[in-house]
């Protein structure tokens, strides 16, 4: 019985962060309470707490999507496991596509624009199957020479060289992961909310179908609760509607 009231409120300390978090990123965005409670699913009530003091964003400040693309890179076998509606040409991945290697289902996005003498980067870590954007890293100043070195830290873990690719293939990919996640319950990482500007104005749905071959799997991660995710995809999508691996921790 402890167990079960620890959880609960494990779980309701993530939902009040993730909807304070949520809530700021709107209101510096320049959203007024009565929108941002309309968005979230709230009451003014709850919001307005949760924005006091944040400051607003001007409207005449610069959008990080009207500065100069520099570059978008994406890594391989981004696409594997997904299905692709009226696929562009330039929606480029590997050729042979091997289930389940290394890059399914878990895809890292980095987008660097031009911000005077200097590039503003940011990056995603975004989990395909289920869980949406898992990891950002929010926008942050990095020389032009540097950049190469940014993109190598960043892609280090997968076994292949990251791919060049179209600022619209990051929205469809990123934003249309975290509209998945959010269907089965499952909200983006914070700093979600502070490099999605960078991907510009999204415009739903997807061209991409999420999940592996259209149905949740959740392949769980060093910092994941699997208990946690695997109830809210019990209430979601009901129990046997996903697949799942879990780690089980020796004693």
């Amino acid at each position: 019985m402890f167990d079960h009231d620890r959880d609960r409120h494990e779980d309701d300390r993530v939902i009040s962060e993730e909807l304070k978090v949520r809530a700021q990123a709107l209101r510096a965005a320049g959203k007024t309470p009565k929108q941002i409670a309309r968005e979230l699913g709230v009451t003014r009530a709850v919001v307005t707490p949760l924005v006091r003091g944040v400051a607003v964003e001007r409207p005449n400040r610069v959008r990080p999507s009207d500065l100069p693309l520099v570059g978008c890179w994406i890594s391989r076998q981004w696409s594997n496991g997904l299905t692709i509606t009226d696929r562009p040409a330039d929606w480029v991945d590997d050729r042979k596509l091997r289930r389940m290697a290394v890059g399914a289902g878990l895809v890292s996005v980095v987008v660097a624009r031009a911000d005077g003498d200097s590039a503003s980067v940011c990056g995603f870590l975004v989990d395909t199957y289920c869980l949406g954007v898992k990891n950002a890293v929010p926008p942050a100043a990095s020389t032009f020479d540097d950049l190469p070195y940014f993109l190598e830290d960043f892609f280090a873990a997968y076994d292949s060289a990251m791919i060049e690719a179209p600022i619209e293939l990051a929205r469809h990919l990123v934003f249309g992961a975290v509209d998945y996640a959010r269907e089965l319950g499952f909200d983006p990482h914070r700093d979600f909310y502070s490099a999605a500007p960078h991907l510009g104005t999204w415009e739903p749905p997807s061209r991409i179908t999420f999940g592996l071959d259209g149905k949740p799997y959740f392949q769980q991660g060093p910092y994941d609760n699997p208990d946690r995710i695997m109830r809210t995809l019990d209430k979601s999508v009901g129990p046997g509607n996903y697949h799942f691996t879990a780690v089980t921790l020796g004693g």
